[in-house]
């Protein structure tokens, strides 16, 4: 069973409104557990992780009235992009291996099934199709770090 059999499964339950089904075969064996409609559902929150603290230089100041419209601005214009989504938790990379270009740059046209990322999780490596066409408009995510169950990871302009 391959990563996308999963996923579909995982859909699949999530649609049914059933609260937990296990899959076996004689070499795999999966259980998937969902929350029933109208329960109470608890997330485990994730572990964080922190590094060690690096130099880094002052920041500019600017006068604290631009601050305000500058972020209002940032949040209506990323109204109008589609977000591409991480569908798994794994370590985002931009690149195929590291000897090899980028799927995707900012300004770059994508198309429905375009490769824009890879993922690794458990040691295996699943390439993330975009699920839209348009242009890139902003990576969210920064190269060789962890990602998180749907998670942004792209910006995307659609017109």
């Amino acid at each position: 069973m391959d990563i996308k059999d999963i996923q579909n499964l995982i859909k699949f339950v999530s649609k049914a409104e059933v609260s937990e089904v296990k899959y076996k075969t004689k070499d795999f064996e999966i259980t998937i557990k969902t929350p029933l409609a109208g329960s109470e559902v608890n997330y485990a929150q994730p572990a964080v992780y922190h590094t060690a603290p690096q130099q880094v230089a002052a920041p500019v100041q600017t006068p604290a009235a631009a601050a305000p419209t500058e972020k209002a601005e940032a949040v209506s214009d990323d109204s109008k992009y589609v977000t591409i989504k991480s569908p798994m938790i794994g370590t985002f990379y931009r690149k195929p291996s590291p000897d090899k270009d980028v799927f995707v740059n900012v300004g770059d046209e994508v198309s429905n099934g375009k490769i824009v990322c890879v993922i690794e999780a458990m040691k295996l490596f699943n390439q993330i199709e975009s699920e839209i066409s348009g242009k890139i408009v902003k990576i969210l995510v920064d190269d060789s770090t962890p990602v998180e169950y749907d998670q942004p990871l792209f910006l995307v302009d659609p017109s």
